[in-house]
């Protein structure tokens, strides 16, 4: 026997390790720029739809120029215009903010309604481990009225947040399935991200769709994913690095946009 060969022990013990079962990866929520950027007019992207699409196959976010709402399930990245309209987003598409994570299987939880968004909101909060962890949370249902809001592209130079969503385009569909999909952020990610609830709406055709304002949800099934990861990618634009916090309350402003 040579020195290099490994004793009957180190062959016993290294065919154990490859018996012993492997704890699978906690999932990770992957985030590109913040909030708090898209306050202060930080709307051009520095990361393709290809390569957030690596990350996650699900989430939500916006495009360049704020040209639509993102929502991003199953693996397909759909742009949500202005209009309430829906189309499938280019690879090469780029984003300025996003959060996106690989959605769980877990099992789903009925809602049974009427239940108004705050309701809704009550009954999913009931679900989260922690309000202190993000959770990734998809709602598949029937809706008796939903009211969705787009920006529509904004001209250079950018405004700031506050001021692109004044002239936000909003759609109201009645009696329509779909989907709601986002996240719940804990209240001291405010600014890194949005605090509360943050959902897009897609429905069933994949025909109309936005960030949802308001609803009411007539029956549906639920499921949180909790995520105790998060990975938080920053620009290196000069955009974003000469870029000054707006000088208002965060939570104020983002509240105020967040919900119409």
């Amino acid at each position: 026997m040579s020195r290099t060969d490994p004793t009957p022990l180190h062959r016993l013990l290294t065919a154990l390790r490859h018996l012993a079962p492997t704890r699978p990866a906690p999932p990770v929520l992957y985030q590109t720029s913040t909030m708090a950027a898209l306050l202060a007019g930080v709307y051009d992207g520095d990361v393709t739809v290809a390569e957030l699409l690596r990350h996650g196959d699900f989430g939500l976010g916006t495009f360049d120029a704020l040209d639509g709402e993102m929502l991003v399930l199953d693996g397909v990245c759909h742009r949500l215009r202005a209009d309430g309209t829906v189309q499938r987003a280019a690879a090469d598409d780029r984003v300025p903010f996003a959060a996106v994570t690989r959605f769980p299987h877990g099992r789903p939880v009925t809602l049974s309604g009427p239940l108004d968004r705050a309701a809704t909101y009550e009954a999913v909060g009931r679900l989260l481990t922690s309000v202190n962890l993000v959770h990734a949370i998809r709602i598949e249902g029937s809706f008796a009225r939903l009211r969705c809001r787009t920006v529509a592209r904004q001209p250079r130079p950018y405004p700031p947040l506050s001021e692109a969503t004044a002239g936000q385009a909003e759609n109201v569909f009645r009696d329509t399935r779909g989907t709601l999909a986002g996240f719940f952020t804990p209240d001291y990610e405010q600014g890194v991200s949005v605090a509360g609830y943050h959902l897009h709406f897609l429905d069933e055709p994949g025909d109309h769709g936005g960030h949802a304002l308001d609803f009411t949800l007539t029956d549906g099934q639920v499921t949180v994913a909790p995520l105790s990861e998060l990975r938080l990618r920053l620009p290196t634009t000069d955009e974003f690095l000469h870029a000054r916090t707006p000088s208002a309350p965060l939570d104020e402003q983002i509240r105020r946009i967040e919900n119409g």
